[in-house]
């Protein structure tokens, strides 16, 4: 990563991504918040737990630079619409409104391919609206990773959809072409080295990065 030893704050350390995240932060220390402890964090990281509701005043407290949010669950995982929006908008604005009043000049979001306020879809329409959310807290800086259908091995119990989708996304992704590519699988290392890549970046505003953008970052 491009930035000093713990001027990096990730939350959403224990999915895919997040977990992608500390694997390729090699040499660096990350700054992890989760609300839970995790037993396999490399000793080099600090590792900070406590209930999401504490999570913006404790963001403020440690002024990190960069906020690298990996938030993110599924309406069947949470168990509602209410309880999907409670984490990946509410709970994503609040860290982002402790990083802001901490200081930090940048922030690196995983939100969805295809997210739109507009859209019918209630998933991609939460996500745009977060994505919206975060626009208005006014970041110099605001980076947004839109990937597809995101590989790599889980932990915790299998998602059957994902796993089928994942087994025929070799044949699917060849068929996604033109203004389709960006909604090819993609790896979840490869989003981390993305992130890894962008951690840092002059160059104030908004960037928008899907599928080939991140592959291009994360080489």
């Amino acid at each position: 990563m491009s930035v000093p030893p713990s001027d990096i704050l990730l939350v959403g350390a224990t999915g895919l991504i997040g977990r992608a995240v500390i694997a390729v932060a090699a040499g660096r220390r990350l700054t992890i918040l989760a609300r839970r402890p995790m037993d396999d964090v490399p000793e080099r990281h600090a590792l900070l737990v406590a209930p999401p509701e504490r999570w913006a005043d404790m963001i403020a407290a440690e002024r990190p630079p960069v906020l690298v949010c990996c938030l993110g669950t599924t309406i069947r995982q949470a168990g509602s619409q209410a309880a999907f929006r409670a984490v990946d908008h509410d709970l994503i604005l609040s860290a982002a409104r402790g990083a802001r009043l901490g200081g930090a000049t940048q922030m690196i979001v995983v939100s969805a391919v295809g997210a739109s306020a507009q859209s019918r879809n209630f998933y991609l329409r939460t996500k745009g609206e977060t994505e919206d959310g975060l626009r208005a807290l006014g970041f110099a800086r605001l980076d947004i990773m839109r990937p597809g259908l995101l590989t790599g091995e889980r932990a915790g119990p299998p998602r059957l959809g994902e796993g089928i989708a994942s087994a025929v996304a070799p044949v699917t992704d060849v068929l996604l072409r033109g203004s389709l590519r960006r909604y090819r699988s993609i790896p979840a290392a490869v989003v981390a080295r993305a992130i890894g890549a962008l951690a840092g970046q002059g160059g104030p505003g908004v960037h928008i990065h899907e599928n080939d953008s991140m592959r291009r970052l994360a080489d």
